[in-house]
């Protein structure tokens, strides 16, 4: 059993990144208590490629009282999910519906009563107790800080464009088309997605209409680390001519929404002969993100796709998009 602490940022998108990557696990997610996402998988590893998420970790059990809690704690061999020294920290989440002032403290006591040593300053195992409509007892296994995915914002890459996404969203975005293999970005601008999917292990593809484009993206990957890409001058509505007999396992991309810059075309003629280029020469899934006023679901289902999910955000007050999961 594992447990998953999501962002709220866009919490629905969330909780589906989570079953992605369950189900590459052989596993799936069996529910959630507010920002709290829990399930069972074989292989828990692959949790660690998440991107909208605070943590992740091993779930011991989940309860309806204190007492049943504290109880279940007494009864548990803890060297046994407990390598060196360990706190206890406890989170209430919005719907805490427990007095919960001191259960870490009881379960610390406990757990050290067992002869292992507390260490709240560094300690080399956190025991972790979430209070929501149930109590949620576990063990983190990683947790996932803030300024990991800050260094490689836009601003931070060598060459750098203001108009890229998050790259908590971007990574996400990856993990929603379930790739284990690689990931194509047509619309490859600096090459954020690229570097989300590289530094997962997945062999990257990616088309650029601009030249500039090409070979910043080309720098930014080489800057963190990402050695095993393809990168070429390209149009998103001609994959096939950029990759004459390539499919592609994924597709992960945030196309251009002309706020800011010049479209080759319609940005609506755009969109379609893009999906219509995509859907040539994929084989799984498409992560992709529109403008709220474009259709997407309309055109991509004429075009032959079967849309699976949408996730709204309101990006400021001139942009609100969705980001789509759909497959072929």
């Amino acid at each position: 059993m594992f447990y998953v602490e999501i962002l709220g940022m866009i919490p629905e998108m969330a909780k589906a990144e989570v079953q992605a990557l369950a189900e590459l696990g052989r596993g799936e997610v069996l529910g959630s208590d507010y920002l709290l996402v829990y399930g069972r998988v074989e292989n828990i590893d692959v949790l660690s490629r998440l991107g909208l998420a605070h943590e992740y970790g091993i779930l011991v059990g989940s309860f309806e009282s204190i007492e049943d809690l504290i109880e279940y704690s007494e009864g548990i061999e803890w060297r046994k999910l407990i390598s060196g020294t360990f706190a206890v920290r406890k989170e209430r989440m919005l719907n805490c519906s427990y007095e919960v002032e001191n259960i870490d403290k009881r379960v610390g006591a406990i757990i050290n009563s067992q002869g292992l040593k507390v260490n709240l300053s560094k300690p080399d195992t956190i025991v972790r107790i979430y209070c929501g409509r149930k109590l949620w007892l576990g063990i983190r296994l990683r947790e996932f800080k803030g300024k990991e995915f800050d260094a490689r914002k836009a601003d931070k890459r060598p060459f750098s464009r203001p108009i890229a996404l998050p790259p908590r969203i971007a990574r996400a975005m990856v993990n929603l088309t379930r790739a284990t293999r690689e990931v194509l970005d047509p619309f490859m601008g600096t090459g954020g997605m690229l570097i989300e999917a590289g530094l997962m292990g997945l062999k990257v593809y990616g088309i650029d209409i601009r030249e500039d484009m090409v070979e910043g993206a080309k720098i930014n990957l080489e800057y963190y680390g990402v050695k095993d890409y393809v990168v070429k001058v390209g149009d998103a509505t001609r994959i096939r001519e950029a990759f004459p007999g390539k499919t592609f396992e994924a597709i992960a991309t945030d196309p251009p929404y002309g706020t800011s810059t010049t479209l080759p075309m319609d940005r609506d003629e755009l969109y379609k002969r893009a999906l219509e280029s995509m859907y040539e020469v994929l084989e799984g899934y498409l992560s992709i993100a529109f403008p709220a006023d474009f259709d997407a679901v309309e055109v991509a289902e004429s075009i032959g796709f079967k849309v699976l999910e949408r996730f709204y955000q309101r990006v400021h007050s001139s942009l609100s998009r969705y980001f789509y999961v759909m497959r072929v």
